[in-house]
């Protein structure tokens, strides 16, 4: 093998190794990149998850709201109730007393 071939056969292996590196590189970044479309759904599914989140924590503030003020006119009721059947016990007992007087 004389000079002339050997960097011949050099220049040819060397070309073969850049182009197969060249070909993996191409390979991985083709795998790996990430298109900006890919990006944009990203962003977009961000802000409506943020959003959601929002209107979750909005309605649990409604839902507790709601509920205390539910509570509240329960117990109102529950104490009208009672003075309302304290009333009646006294006008029945009131009755009563009233037969036994005329009666």
């Amino acid at each position: 093998m004389n000079r002339t071939e050997f960097i011949i056969t050099t220049a040819i292996i060397l070309f073969v190794a850049f182009s197969m590196g060249w070909f993996a590189n191409w390979l991985v970044h083709r795998f790996t990149r990430v298109r900006q479309s890919d990006v944009a759904d990203l962003d977009r599914m961000s802000q409506e998850l943020h959003e959601a989140e929002e209107a979750r924590d909005q309605a649990i503030t409604y839902l507790q709201q709601r509920e205390a003020e539910l509570t509240n006119q329960l117990t109102q009721t529950e104490a009208e109730l009672g003075a309302a059947m304290d009333g009646l016990r006294a006008a029945r007992q009131e009755a009563e007393e009233l037969r036994h007087h005329h009666g």
